[in-house]
């Protein structure tokens, strides 16, 4: 087990550059498998999720080949199996969009529930009926999903509710099943047109990706290509928050500030100072922090993986700011260690009242997830003396070498063995 110390204080300055984007590459991965030659996945971030999903990939056949630090050849042509190991598999969330591919392919699929962050139930069930509704059957025994059908037929699919990960696999599915497939209430994350465009890069037939109706004609087979992943957005907004904590300017590389808006517009409102350029943004503070009130919606709203960096960004700001989560309904669970470290948060139901105290101490905490983790790396950077976070296997899954990045910029953080 490993834990970061940081001596908070220091103000961040310098340039960064954005790793690959974690939702992005933990759908893309799984996608080669419908490839009927080797692709190329490059910007791939080195983060334990993407490691999961290489080894899943390797446990079931597929050669995989690192071919540069953030570059990986993948041969599925040697997949003989449709068994997603439970063991691994059960790690991480995005296991299921190994449903989606393996029912594309074969025809048939079998992978355990999901794991990942303990954010609140993870229903499947638009899973299932985006599968149900292009000719699939299903069962759930003992923790895993079984998948089966003779053929897929594309189909009309509604979904009940926006959802990003039944969006993705509709779209697995759909893309070799035989006509059209048309997904209607369809999330629209950058990380859904990014697999979109993979896909076509292979030879697929997607249209309407990044709006709520996109249409699939299926084809035949599907070739391989070489493929860059789109930049993190939530990492490029865990920076900005840091940076934004620590009064700092940095110079932020390797994004689409597209894809930012809906933090920027909430950063500047909060007092923070924000250019953009083609493919950068730069960050800095040259006053006070105010408040500002944050609800989470479906892209192009604020996004819910921010929601936590955002509300430790608040604390440090004058005033009483409210904080609406319409997304995941146990997403403040990093509270009671923001309290350890002065911050004055009191939580009701899904909203939370923040009262900006100014400052913050260091304290010993523990990341309960994968953002509350980003948010106690802020909080340790703004907060007065030394902080101890542990449990940053969580931070792992989603951050590509974070401490390495932050010591970069004059952060003083390092990783230590239990």
């Amino acid at each position: 087990m490993d834990k970061f110390i940081i001596k908070g204080g220091r103000r961040l300055t310098g340039e960064v550059t954005i790793s690959g984007a974690k939702n992005a590459a933990v759908a893309i991965l799984p996608a080669v498998i419908l490839s009927d030659e080797p692709c190329v996945i490059e910007n791939v971030p080195n983060i334990s999720d993407v490691n999961i999903c290489l080894r899943i990939l390797t446990e079931m056949g597929a050669e995989v080949t690192k071919l540069d630090a953030n570059i990986y050849r993948i041969d599925p042509t040697k997949i003989d199996k449709y068994c997603v190991p439970y063991e691994t598999a059960r790690k991480m969330r995005a296991s299921y969009y190994f449903l989606g591919a393996l029912l594309g392919k074969f025809g048939k699929a079998r992978v355990s529930m999901p794991g990942g962050c303990p954010l609140g139930d993870r229903p499947i069930d638009q899973h299932l009926k985006a599968f149900s509704s292009l000719g699939a059957e299903y069962t759930l025994s003992q923790g895993m999903i079984d998948l089966h059908s003779e053929k897929l037929r594309g189909s009309q699919i509604f979904f009940d509710v926006v959802t990003v990960g039944a969006t993705m696999n509709a779209m697995l599915a759909a893309v070799k099943a035989e006509g059209l497939t048309v997904i209607e209430n369809a999330a629209k994350e950058p990380h859904i047109v990014d697999l979109a465009n993979f896909l076509n890069s292979m030879g697929a037939n997607i249209m309407g990706a990044g709006t709520d109706v996109i249409k699939i004609r299926g084809v035949e087979r599907l070739r391989g290509t070489t493929y860059a992943v789109i930049p993190d957005q939530i990492e490029a907004g865990t920076f900005m928050a840091a940076i934004a904590a620590t009064k700092g300017d940095v110079l932020i590389k390797n994004v689409i500030p597209k894809h930012l808006e809906s933090i920027t517009k909430k950063m500047e409102k909060i007092g923070v100072n924000i250019e953009q350029f083609d493919d950068s943004i730069r960050v800095w503070v040259d006053g006070p922090l105010v408040k500002a009130n944050i609800k989470t919606a479906p892209h192009p709203g604020f996004p819910t993986d921010m929601q936590s960096q955002i509300a430790t960004l608040l604390t440090l700001a004058k005033g009483t700011s409210i904080i609406t989560e319409n997304i995941w309904d146990q997403r403040f669970g990093y509270v009671d260690e923001l309290r350890r470290m002065g911050a004055d948060i009191t939580v009701n139901g899904k909203v939370a009242l923040v009262e900006g105290t100014g400052k913050l101490m260091g304290a010993p905490v523990k990341a309960c997830d994968l953002r509350a983790g980003a948010a106690l790396i802020i909080a340790g950077l703004a907060a007065s003396g030394v902080t101890e976070i542990e449990d940053i296997f969580h931070i792992e899954r989603g951050y590509d070498c974070m401490e390495g990045k932050l010591r970069a910029l004059g952060a003083d953080i390092e990783k230590v063995s239990i």
